[in-house]
């Protein structure tokens, strides 16, 4: 509701008060039938009026709410770019090329096809991060408490993932052909490795 409306309707309820309220000042003198009537009609109008008012709080309570979230989430976004921003180097690293023996007969297009699985991860995995939890459904609540639980000091202000996510985010197969493109991706700098807990966590770089 635009705030033209919201004084009309609340002048509107004004206006309705002010008439009862002249009837009922009126009511030390006997009351025809019409007028009688006329009471009734304003007092039920009154009731109707009120019950819109109510329908209406509960309304812009909800789109308050909505707002919240929706606050929160921008503010979180704003930090993570904030944080890119502040920690950009200020030379990126020259990629090392990868050595024939170790990509054996691996093409180039096999390798982008794990470099695209872990983009799509990391992708979904922070997109969940940068919601609200009460806006996550169950299994997305589940993944987040997950990641939460697999950061670290030394993950603090880095993009990382793991086997799982691939799996579960990127739904790649991760074999033994897919941990021989990982050793040649490690090699070209393209993540490096964090272990503690049992988890190999891969750092973007």
């Amino acid at each position: 509701m635009k705030m033209t409306e919201l004084t009309d309707f609340s002048n509107h309820i004004y206006d309705q008060i002010s008439s009862v309220k002249r009837m009922l000042d009126l009511s030390v003198a006997e009351l025809s039938p019409n007028k009688m009537k006329k009471l009734r009609e304003e007092l039920d109008s009154l009731d109707r009026l009120m019950e819109d008012t109510e329908h209406f709080v509960c309304q812009q309570k909800e789109q308050l709410k909505h707002l919240k979230l929706l606050d929160d989430a921008f503010r979180q976004n704003l930090e993570d770019l904030q944080h890119m921003k502040d920690n950009i180097p200020a030379h990126l690293p020259t990629k090392k090329v990868v050595p024939r023996y170790m990509r054996g007969r691996l093409t180039q297009d096999q390798l982008n096809v794990v470099v695209q699985s872990f983009n799509t991860a990391i992708k979904a995995k922070y997109k969940i991060l940068h919601q609200p939890v009460k806006s996550l459904n169950n299994h997305s609540r589940k993944l987040h408490q997950r990641f939460k639980e697999q950061e670290t000091k030394d993950t603090k202000g880095h993009y990382f993932i793991v086997e799982d996510d691939v799996r579960e985010l990127a739904q790649m197969k991760v074999d033994k052909r897919f941990q021989g493109i990982l050793n040649m991706l490690r090699h070209c700098q393209r993540f490096r490795e964090v272990r503690g807990g049992g988890i190999t966590r891969f750092l973007l770089l």
